[in-house]
């Protein structure tokens, strides 16, 4: 069976995809990870995030895929030593120097070579094999096609990771230096703006007082700025293609986001496994754009018919709000923290990795917990006392359609 891999920036994210039924996340540290921006753990944080996943039969993989200098080594090598003790189940990176570092220091310490490393060939993909990488994560520009001969080429034991869901890098996988020009932030430190996203203008140089968009609509064009990717309808052809995990993108994105989308694909694998020639239906289908995405694409899994580029600058905040969570339940009341303001009278949505998932139910009644009533719950991360007449767990949430 395929692995489901979900981003997580924190450790309620990592809590939240656990719970809606990832195999295994990955972290980055408060260095030396390409989302410098993200939460990200501290080192006691590590521990307890390996150790949380450890006791639920799950995975935890660590990003180091900076592209280092050579100051950076010693701190590295302490950290590759760290995560060698708290019994990470793998680390990801890009460059051959800390490959090599890792093999010398932590030998049982399994590599992943990160997408940054742009394998798009299985001769590349098995040198790596070679020198000890336990899994490669190949590059986004590849087809199913140029996927089944790198698997074809690969030893047996070395696995292929591959992106199905999340924004994608307008630049070659990831490796950009727009950000660095722009903004002085290095993409390749984890530091990157997005600048790809931004509006641009072009000017004539005789008028560079007047600036001009360029046209495509009424909306511009960007250039730069490129589709999501989603791969939910399509499992299958990853399958077939040999692929072992898929990774879900999104380590700065919301807990709300990586509950939705690690839910849409849960249920989606465990169709396919129930039943392998039966459509996705359109209920799961339709999950990954209750929350916020830029337009989804395939990718260039199919060839490069399927434009990728995305013409606007915006995303989608997706069709539902993140209302609540659940905390706990008992005798038909859901205990929920507020997230976002809801009232009595407003029908709610359940997000549920059960059976009440998608389930609605018109609030009745809320209660603070000293049980006064509360008609428009507005304070944020108030516990309050809510009917529902579906059971739910703690970690489920509560959303409001648009």
């Amino acid at each position: 069976m395929m692995e489901l891999l979900a981003p997580c920036g924190n450790l309620e994210k990592l809590k939240t995809a656990i719970h809606f039924g990832a195999d295994a996340v990955y972290v980055g540290g408060k260095d030396f990870s390409l989302r410098a921006f993200a939460g990200n753990f501290d080192r006691a944080e590590l521990a307890e995030a390996v150790e949380y996943c450890h006791t639920r039969g799950k995975k935890l993989y660590v990003t180091l895929n900076i592209f280092p200098w050579d100051s950076d080594f010693e701190k590295i090598q302490d950290y590759v030593l760290y995560l060698d003790e708290i019994h990470a189940d793998g680390v990801i990176v890009s460059d051959p120097g800390v490959i090599a570092l890792i093999r010398e220091i932590a030998p049982d310490l399994p590599v992943h070579v990160s997408t940054q490393a742009n394998v798009t060939n299985g001769h590349t993909a098995a040198f790596w094999a070679g020198v000890g990488a336990k899994r490669i994560v190949l590059a986004r520009e590849l087809t199913l096609d140029q996927i089944k001969e790198i698997r074809r080429l690969l030893p047996k034991e070395c696995e292929i990771e591959c992106f199905v869901h999340g924004a994608m890098c307008i630049s070659y996988s990831g490796r950009c230096l727009l950000s660095s020009y722009l903004s002085t932030r290095d993409s390749n430190r984890g530091e990157c703006v997005q600048a790809c996203r931004w509006e641009y203008k072009v000017t004539e140089v005789s008028k560079e007082d007047k600036p001009l968009t360029i046209q495509e609509d009424e909306r511009g064009t960007y250039l730069l700025n490129s589709k999501d990717m989603c791969m939910i309808e399509h499992l299958k052809d990853l399958q077939d293609a040999g692929v072992a995990s898929l990774k879900i993108e999104g380590r700065m994105k919301t807990a709300y986001y990586v509950a939705t989308v690690v839910n849409a694909y849960r249920r989606a694998l465990d169709e396919l496994y129930a039943h392998p020639d039966r459509p996705v239906s359109d209920e799961i289908a339709h999950e990954v754009y209750k929350c916020n995405n830029r337009t989804l694409s395939t990718g260039f899994y199919y060839g490069r018919e399927d434009p990728n580029v995305s013409r606007d600058n915006s995303q989608s905040a997706g069709s539902y709000d993140f209302v609540a969570v659940v905390a706990d339940y008992r005798d038909g009341i859901a205990k929920v923290e507020m997230r976002n303001r809801f009232a009595k009278g407003e029908e709610l949505e359940i997000l549920a990795k059960g059976d009440s998932h998608n389930k609605r139910f018109v609030v009745s009644d809320i209660r603070d917990e000293e049980g006064a009533e509360v008609s428009d719950a507005k304070i944020v991360q108030q516990i309050l006392y809510v009917p529902c007449p579906y059971p739910v767990e703690s970690g489920d949430m509560l959303r409001r359609k648009k």
